[in-house]
């Protein structure tokens, strides 16, 4: 039998990509497409007193022009998560009305993408405007209401009385800035009607969701809208439901009864497109004298927008880390004028474990414990929340093993201790923590008179691997090599695989991949694809098929599922530019089951730079007179280029978790992230003595 899961195997679309055969969805040719362009606000709070199209209308290939005086009819959706999902509650041009600056008030329709830019800009409004509030420190902040059915305020014990038998007390203040996702490939839409029926052609996440999610908001069956998505190009969260161009371009489309493209500039992507709020997560906890926590509180405050609610929980972290007796969690929201804010690569948790990594290094240094000495002693066996025992937890190998690869127990005592070639250098760590996710997927096998497996399901691939994951599966249950493996994914005329989102891709396309097959070689009457081969052949058939699904059971009710890491890295300072460099980096992740070794590795690596760059450098500052942005493209909205980043250490621990389904595979897409950059101030603070608790960690706070 050919092994196959836990190698290194290239990726399925690679070759797709490097040689741009791969079709996004701006690149898709329809016969009579024609181009939308958006027209948008240039204040942030107020109300359209008029809008001119004339200019517009007359200009040289010009179709239409959409404003709310003529908005194309749409129907509400059930904007439920579990059914039907929109980003802004609000639908586009439902009215006069202005929220926040980059708001689409119009989208002009012509015969080229040029000519339709061209006569936006022709369009004339006029506005009675109002101060908007864009600063967090000015707004009004309110307890947050509950997010996907769960409070966001809780209580364990009694906090002020763990407060006061601590002997150590810690209070802190961490903040982390409005950060943008920046995807490579822009937000972008073909919707092209054929009678009652819509083809979609965009970057989705959740293709069968936002499949309904259309159906809905035009009120035809599920069965008429098709919605494509072979390849995206980057999402981090960003794609998983239909935005209002989404919507606006598809409304327009049948208006017209004409294919139509609309495609996000990098300006209107830092307004129309989402972005992770910032925070300001205040983290109290108390601890004896030996380092045991007998209380932590961990408060957060965030923002959100006028046309919808999204609170980023930082505090789901705060569970499942260390143990305490006294525990109170506490988040609160201000609406500011601004757009949506939304998931983004570890929502909640990323930031979440900024504060409680940052506070923890700040008490090992109080205390006068090892850093890994404390998250030892005060790791949690059970979900505090929940009360449940977590499944196959390798936390503290993770730790280990990152403390013996990184060579931690050479760590010089004291900030300010350890130079090089004339520069401050420091050593820090920190802990990763995501929730294992899984949800129902389904899997179509055929095997082929060519001797081909083909593995069909709508779930798809944002970049992090699913083709390979899936081709390796199949070969590996197949006895296969994984050249004779050919996967289809992101198309709602396949079987539903599920969310390409919250780490949960892998843990639910694994099992059902496996099912598949194993029901494939059942309905051949074989072993082995082989046999199934020959009696394809001796039958005359052309392919033999099968379809099997695997999705969560009871296994939430018994236990918690979440994946574990640690971070180790080295940085230099040059005090008297305020330069900092990340010089060398350790991960260890405990995330069950490896199925590609290769693309596995690549992901945590992925999340660490992700992580450099919400360290360093993210930052979308917001004029506080307009509202807008003042970052418009990827030259000034900065993010690390390679020279910013040193070699990235991998390595795995644990066994596979049979608990939390049949392959014993958990996430890794969004785990690197977490922890990151609480591992580079911790060492900033160890080369330099300077704790930093503002993200990011730009120059002139270290000069």
């Amino acid at each position: 039998m050919n092994k196959v899961i836990g190698t290194a195997v290239n990726r399925k679309d690679g070759r797709a990509k490097v040689t741009g055969t791969a079709t996004y969805a701006a690149e898709h040719e329809i016969p009579g497409l024609v181009h939308g362009y958006l027209v948008t606000a240039s204040i942030a709070n107020g109300q359209i007193k008029s809008i001119d199209t004339r200019a517009a209308e007359k200009a040289i290939g010009v179709i239409d022009v959409f404003t709310h005086k003529n908005s194309p009819k749409v129907f509400t959706p059930t904007n439920d998560f579990m059914t039907s999902k929109i980003y802004e509650a609000r639908l586009p041009l439902s009215d006069d009305k202005i929220h926040y600056a980059g708001q689409i008030i119009g989208l002009v329709v012509a015969d080229t993408f040029e000519r339709a830019r061209d006569a936006a800009h022709l369009v004339k409004v006029e506005y009675t405007s109002q101060k908007p509030v864009v600063e967090a420190a000015l707004a009004t902040f309110k307890e947050a209401p509950p997010q996907m059915g769960e409070e966001l305020k809780f209580e364990k014990g009694n906090f002020a009385a763990g407060m006061a038998s601590a002997t150590t007390k810690l209070t802190a203040t961490y903040k982390t800035a409005i950060e943008l996702h920046a995807a490579m490939e822009p937000h972008a839409i073909i919707a092209h009607w054929q009678d009652a029926s819509l083809t979609v052609y965009e970057p989705s996440q959740a293709v069968l969701a936002t499949q309904r999610t259309y159906a809905e908001l035009f009120g035809v069956p599920t069965e008429q809208v098709r919605v494509v998505t072979p390849f995206l190009g980057g999402a981090f969260g960003s794609k998983a439901f239909p935005w209002p161009h989404g919507i606006l371009c598809a409304a327009a489309a049948r208006e017209l009864q004409r294919p139509l493209r609309v495609v996000l500039s990098r300006r209107q992507m830092t307004a129309n497109a989402g972005h992770r709020s910032e925070t300001e997560q205040t983290m109290r906890l108390g601890a004896t004298a030996d380092g045991s926590l007998t209380a932590i509180a961990h408060e957060v405050k965030s923002c959100t927008s006028p046309v919808d609610v999204f609170t980023e929980p930082c505090t789901s972290v705060t569970p499942v880390m260390y143990t305490a007796p006294n525990l109170q969690l506490k988040q609160e929201l201000a609406v500011l004028n601004m757009g949506t804010p939304t998931f983004m690569r570890a929502p909640g948790e990323n930031p979440g474990m900024w504060a409680m990594e940052s506070a923890m290094d700040e008490l090992a240094w109080m205390l006068k414990i090892d850093p890994v000495e404390l998250r030892l002693k005060n790791q949690t066996k059970e979900h505090q929340r929940q009360g449940q025992p977590f499944s196959a937890k390798h936390f503290a190998d993770c730790l280990l093993l990152g403390a013996e690869q990184f060579g931690w127990k050479d760590r010089p005592k004291q900030p300010r201790s350890l130079t090089r070639d004339g520069k401050l250098v420091g050593w820090g760590m920190a802990a990763a923590t995501y929730p294992g996710r899984r949800g129902a997927a389904s899997v179509k096998v055929r095997l082929l008179q060519d001797g081909t497996a083909h593995v069909l399901t709508a779930g798809n691939d944002m970049g992090t691997g699913a083709y390979t994951v899936v081709a390796a599966t199949a070969a590996d249950a197949l006895g296969l090599p994984v050249e004779q493996i050919h996967v289809e994914l992101g198309d709602s005329l396949l079987p539903d695989g599920g969310m390409a989102g919250g780490s949960m891709m892998t843990a639910s396309l694994v099992p059902a991949v496996m099912s598949a097959c194993e029901q494939v070689l059942k309905t051949a009457n074989a072993k082995t694809a082989q046999e199934a081969f020959a009696t394809l052949s001796q039958s005359g058939q052309a392919a033999i098929e099968a379809t099997a699904s695997s999705a969560p059971g009871d296994e939430t009710k018994k236990w918690a599922f979440q994946s574990w890491g640690a971070h180790f890295c080295e940085v230099s300072v040059d005090e008297e530019i305020g330069r900092l460099r990340v010089t060398r980096w350790v991960s260890v992740m405990d995330i069950g089951r490896i199925i590609n070794s290769k693309t596995v590795a690549s992901q945590v690596r992925g999340g660490v730079i992700m992580g450099i760059g919400q360290a360093l450098m993210e930052d979308c500052q917001v004029d506080p007179n307009i509202g807008y942005p003042v970052v418009y493209d990827l030259a000034t909205y900065h993010f690390p280029a390679h020279a910013d980043i040193p070699r990235i250490q991998v390595a795995f621990v644990g066994k596979p978790d049979f608990n939390f389904n049949p392959a014993g595979v958990r996430g890794v897409g969004e785990i690197g992230i977490t922890g990151v950059s609480a591992a580079i101030a911790n060492a900033v603070y160890h080369a330099t003595g300077k704790r930093i608790r503002d993200l990011p960690i730009t120059p002139d706070k270290l000069i």
